[in-house]
């Protein structure tokens, strides 16, 4: 009786273990997606650094059309990264065996379509195409 005792005492703290490991990545997701809604503008106009300080030329001219877009940014793969790498903790805590090496391989698969698509989402800002005739007659289309 005193094994079975002890077996079961070990097992109640393999699952609080497991429990508490949970627990953490699921704050650390939580904390990763509060972060990602963060925003770093705090009004006016940004200008990249090779438009700083230049001299910038002004026509006349009449807007024929304003239309909404979408400016893709650049991404760096960081959210891939990042998503497989939690992913890939969350899967491992999942089963045992080779089942616990499918989870971990689909978790970190998952993880990284999951952070690539907040990172591209993240990246892609909303913006202005703006078409202009110009007084001279030329039509130009600004974005």
């Amino acid at each position: 009786m005193g094994k079975l005792y002890q077996y079961k005492e070990i097992s109640d703290m393999k699952k609080s273990i497991r429990s508490k490991w949970q627990i953490t990545v699921i704050l650390v997701l939580a904390i990763m997606a509060l972060v990602g809604c963060q925003t770093t503008s705090q009004g006016g106009r940004t200008v990249t650094r090779d438009q700083a300080q230049r001299p910038l030329t002004v026509y006349s001219g009449t807007v024929l059309r304003v239309a909404d877009v979408q400016i893709q940014g650049r991404e760096t793969g960081v959210g891939a990264v990042g998503g497989a790498v939690v992913g890939g903790i969350v899967g491992s805590t999942i089963g045992g065996g080779r089942g616990r090496t499918l989870a971990t391989t689909g978790g970190a698969l998952a993880g990284a379509a999951g952070g690539s698509a907040v990172e591209q989402r993240r990246a892609t800002r909303p913006g202005l195409e703006i078409e202009v005739e110009l007084d001279d007659g030329r039509i130009m289309a600004i974005v």
